[in-house]
């Protein structure tokens, strides 16, 4: 039987401020990336979302990214490597420390926004981010993109790595993700959304907005819990997985299954 794990970025309110609707999304995930406050979250809202994760069953994972609160965290840094590991470094052990508080394993670290999608090209940011999770201990997997800067450092540091798709987004020919401020960046149809992930990971192919076919793996499906569709979005994946004979686990259990 097929294995996949459902993931979604959690935590990203703080303060006054909400950001998401992370309790109804939780009820159709097997795993969280919970911000550690600097692209978003707070020290308070890092403890309540990993309280609820663990209520529910649900693995928990670090979500750091650039110090960009205004930004959300999507705006590029002209960042060194060692700065990159260092705040990559300060946010999983923020984390990690407040997961074994609560009694619980941290399960995976997953970049945001920029800084994830910087270092998913660029090798030395890349190196950084997994040097920083393998210096963090406890075996913690790096979740990202397939195919990416990600894998190969992966591989060259000796730490573990989970390719991961998205459901809510399109992708461009050489696997990337389509910018946002491109047409066919979104899917925003649930059903369609549930089918193309249904067929990735049973042929472990996706289509292209140009209509081409990309070979793409991945054990672990992002989605993103902030958009008008998050709730609806996260529902029919998980139950077009159940319905196709796909089991849901979370990420240790799917890479390692």
């Amino acid at each position: 039987m097929p294995v996949i794990d459902l993931n979604s970025d959690l935590g990203e309110s703080f303060g006054a401020w909400t950001m998401g609707m992370d309790a109804e999304v939780m009820t159709h995930i097997s795993s969280s990336n919970v911000a550690c406050g600097w692209h978003a979250g707070d020290a308070e809202v890092m403890v309540k979302t990993v309280r609820a994760a663990k209520a529910k069953g649900i693995a928990v994972g670090a979500h750091p990214g650039y110090p960009d609160l205004l930004g959300f965290g999507r705006r590029d840094m002209a960042c060194t490597a060692d700065e990159i590991y260092a705040y990559t470094l300060y946010q999983i052990g923020a984390l990690k420390s407040i997961c074994e508080s609560e009694g619980l394993r941290l399960q995976h670290v997953k970049p945001h926004g920029a800084m994830y999608n910087q270092a998913a090209k660029d090798q030395k940011l890349a190196g950084a981010i997994v040097k920083a999770v393998r210096d963090a201990g406890g075996e913690i997997i790096l979740l990202g993109l397939a195919d990416s800067a990600f894998e190969k450092a992966c591989a060259e540091l000796g730490a573990p790595f989970a390719p991961e798709a998205f459901a809510d987004r399109g992708y461009m020919p050489d696997g990337s993700l389509v910018p946002r401020s491109q047409p066919g960046a979104f899917i925003h149809d649930p059903d369609e959304a549930a089918a193309r992930m249904v067929r990735l990971v049973k042929e472990g192919v996706i289509k292209t907005p140009d209509g081409q076919t990309l070979k793409l793996k991945a054990r672990s499906i992002c989605m993103h819990g902030d958009s008008p569709e998050a709730v609806k979005m996260a529902k029919t994946v998980r139950a077009a997985m159940e319905k196709n004979g796909i089991a849901v686990k979370n990420l240790r259990e799917a890479l390692f299954k």
